[in-house]
């Protein structure tokens, strides 16, 4: 099963990983954010529901992610795009978008300051 994990994480988080891998350390795959804001920000509501349709299933247009979601296939045009800038969904050869993974971790912990 391939799982993500968003998060938050700091610049030297994100090297730290970077330089455990390039030691060859397996660190699995991880889609960072700065802050819990930018990340509720790129990931609303309808764009969870997005990601958990397309979670594990085959890549396909975004109009037939439209039609199984019955939403208008420009706000989903919008919410892809927003998806795909953040790198939480891919573009295939043919031009097709898909989530490659099987699973979704969020994780992050906010306390006080």
């Amino acid at each position: 099963m391939r799982t993500v994990t968003l998060g938050i994480a700091s610049r030297e988080t994100i090297n730290r990983r970077l330089l455990r891998a390039l030691d060859n350390e397996a660190q699995g795959t991880f889609i960072s954010f700065e802050s819990p804001e930018l990340l509720f920000k790129v990931i609303s509501g309808k764009r969870w529901e997005l990601l958990k349709l397309m979670m594990g299933a085959e890549p396909m247009t975004i109009r037939e992610a439209a039609r199984r979601m019955e939403r208008d296939v420009k706000a989903v045009h919008t919410d892809v795009q927003a998806l795909l800038k953040a790198g939480i969904l891919q573009k295939t050869d043919k031009g097709l978008i898909v989530f490659p993974f099987d699973a979704m971790r969020v994780d992050f912990l906010l306390k006080a300051a």
